[in-house]
């Protein structure tokens, strides 16, 4: 299976307006943004758990990338709230779930296959700063090495963005919205652009929080 798999080309996906399928385990279901391959991918997804349901054990031979957007995910490791940040990697091992029910953002099979680096954070206890250079932009660092920078930023509304980005860069609206290539990007709407892009928007009335990962997307895992 390929879902936008050309990475030279700039996708938008407005995952909000797409319907849910239904994955292999009873109560889980998706919106695939990109993918590359079948249920062993490499994929960009936001994965919802109904109340009660959970995957099978498994091992992440490619390492597994999460946001949690809502409710509580959980694995025999602990709970992990709405704000969560999660890196398992390569050979980690776990089985997830959810009592009450959660969606989450997904990356799988990202990883250089010797990464051990584990991250766990809770983003609502920590604190942003100013971005250097870019009026209106709070950060938030999750996780930067030689191949990637993963953040969430705020937008004050109306902020004009303008960012280069020579390796790609993705970008997943949390809250609020923004203008971008003639389109309007609200909650859960998606956008990869290509290496050698520059990064051209404009913050809705409300201001923006989103998640952007930056760097050598293909770097790691079927790419150049």
């Amino acid at each position: 299976m390929e879902i936008n798999a050309d990475f030279s080309r700039r996708v938008a996906v407005h995952a909000a307006r797409q319907p849910w399928v239904p994955s292999p385990m009873a109560g889980v279901e998706r919106r695939m943004l990109d993918r590359i391959g079948d249920e062993v991918a490499r994929a960009t997804t936001i994965v919802r758990y109904a109340p009660g349901s959970r995957f099978s054990p498994h091992t992440h031979g490619g390492g597994e990338e999460f946001l949690v957007l809502d409710g509580v995910f959980q694995d025999e490791h602990g709970d992990y709230p709405a704000g969560s940040y999660v890196r398992n990697p390569p050979t980690s091992r776990h089985t997830p779930g959810s009592a009450t029910g959660c969606v989450l953002f997904v990356k799988l099979w990202q990883f250089d296959p010797a990464d051990r680096k584990e991250v766990k954070l809770n983003t609502a206890g920590m604190a942003w700063a100013a971005a250097a250079c870019r009026p209106g932009v709070e950060l938030l660092p999750l996780f930067g090495d030689d191949c990637e920078d993963v953040r969430l930023e705020r937008w004050t509304p109306g902020a004009a963005i303008t960012l280069d980005v020579p390796g790609g860069a993705e970008l997943l609206v949390l809250d609020g919205g923004y203008e971008e290539g003639g389109e309007t990007f609200e909650p859960l709407s998606w956008l990869r652009l290509p290496a050698g892009g520059v990064l051209q928007a404009k913050a809705g009335p409300g201001g923006c929080r989103l998640w952007i990962k930056t760097g050598r997307l293909l770097s790691i895992f079927g790419g150049a």
